[in-house]
């Protein structure tokens, strides 16, 4: 590649034109000429000013030159004809399209994973351990513990609970203690699900008891 071809293919190689085989031999060349390296220096922030403006413009302030220029470092016209510019325009916002189809086809993808994983995700905590009780009257009392750094949490079910009144789930503590954890209004389902907690760790835990306002005790279950 000798000086004139080499100065000709800065443009392009600059713009990203050359083939890869062009590129190398371009790169040779500029290992040896200070010369080239020193104008492809200057000429860095063409590829920024080219995808500002539209080509057809690009075009028209390269070729003027002049008073219109851009800037005082911009190449001569013969350095890159009207057409090479055009076509490079032309590929680079092509690249530019197939890159913004690709993250776009990423974020699509990362939606569809956060759509169906949602749901996945917000089940709640698998419990520790779980207790039931069933009364004569066919009262069914389920409570779930979640151990928690804190303490633990309850998970309350319950079927053909009483259809008036308010009750409550109290905690009982090995150490003698009593807490009362949470509390709902009968429903008329005879159904309930609630959550409730304890600062009481679950290796603490001797039991629970089902009490209605009174404090009189439903159902009670006890932890081993």
């Amino acid at each position: 590649m000798n000086g004139n071809s080499a100065h000709q293919s800065l443009g392009a190689y600059l713009l990203g034109g050359l083939e890869p085989e062009e590129a190398r031999t371009f790169e040779d060349h500029l290992a040896k000429c200070a010369e080239c390296r020193h104008e492809l220096e200057q000429l860095e922030s063409l590829p920024a000013l080219l995808d500002a403006v539209p080509a057809a413009d690009a075009v028209a302030l390269t070729v003027a030159g002049g008073a219109n220029a851009l800037s005082p470092l911009e190449p001569k016209p013969e350095a890159l004809p009207e057409k090479v510019l055009v076509d490079l325009s032309i590929r680079r916002r092509k690249s530019r399209r197939r890159w913004a189809a690709l993250v776009g086809a990423v974020a699509a993808a990362c939606l569809a994973v956060g759509f169906f994983a949602g749901p996945l995700l917000n089940q709640p905590a698998k419990p520790d351990a779980s207790y039931s009780v069933q009364s004569e009257s066919g009262l069914q009392l389920t409570v779930g513990m979640v151990k928690k750094n804190w303490g633990t949490e309850l998970a309350v079910e319950g079927r053909s609970m009483p259809l008036e009144g308010k009750l409550y789930l109290w905690v009982k503590g090995r150490d003698g203690a009593e807490e009362r954890t949470c509390g709902w209004t009968a429903t008329q389902s005879g159904r309930i699900k609630i959550t409730g907690a304890t600062p009481v760790q679950l290796a603490g835990i001797a039991g629970v008891e089902l009490r209605d306002e009174a404090e009189k005790t439903v159902a009670s279950i006890s932890v081993p």
